[in-house]
């Protein structure tokens, strides 16, 4: 399975969809806002992907921002969300992704905020794995509509490769 997103040493890495099919190539994103750059140039496109991307630019954002006051971490992540929400406002999954991590936010306020950027990684690599699950069951349920040989055509950029 080609890996279109994943999370490593505290960065974003997406596939170039740019470069496809000539090559595969990958981005490695160090801030949110290149994160964003990469949604805005269709670097990542796909609803799935795009969510999954506005998720992990979210935790990357928390994970560079200094040590604040938990009112001021708040109100800093959650400016990070809206100007992620800014970069593709057409994507419903990018907003669905948000909003989920902001309510995971409000669920471990009351943590440090160290901990709180964990718990933010750690829910936006889930989102990541139950996107890859989410294909892989759409995968082995369509498999059964289909013989060995036939030609499908897809439309879109809809999860993983």
């Amino acid at each position: 399975m080609i890996r279109t997103i994943f999370w490593k040493n505290n960065s974003v890495v997406l596939i170039d969809q740019n470069a496809l099919p000539l090559a595969e190539k990958y981005v490695t994103c160090k801030s949110y806002k290149a994160v964003i750059s990469c949604i805005k140039d269709l670097t990542v496109r796909g609803a799935p992907a795009i969510g999954v991307a506005a998720a992990m630019a979210a935790a990357l954002g928390a994970l560079h921002l200094p040590d604040l006051s938990p009112e001021k971490f708040r109100e800093r992540f959650f400016a990070i969300c809206d100007e992620i929400a800014g970069s593709r406002p057409t994507a419903r999954n990018l907003f669905w992704a948000l909003e989920r991590m902001k309510k995971c936010f409000d669920h471990g306020k009351h943590c440090s905020q160290r901990n709180l950027v964990k718990i933010l990684v750690n829910e936006a690599k889930r989102i990541c794995a139950e996107d890859i699950a989410i294909n892989r069951e759409m995968g082995k349920k369509g498999s059964k509509l289909f013989a060995d040989g036939d030609t499908i055509l897809t439309h879109c950029n809809a999860g993983a490769l």
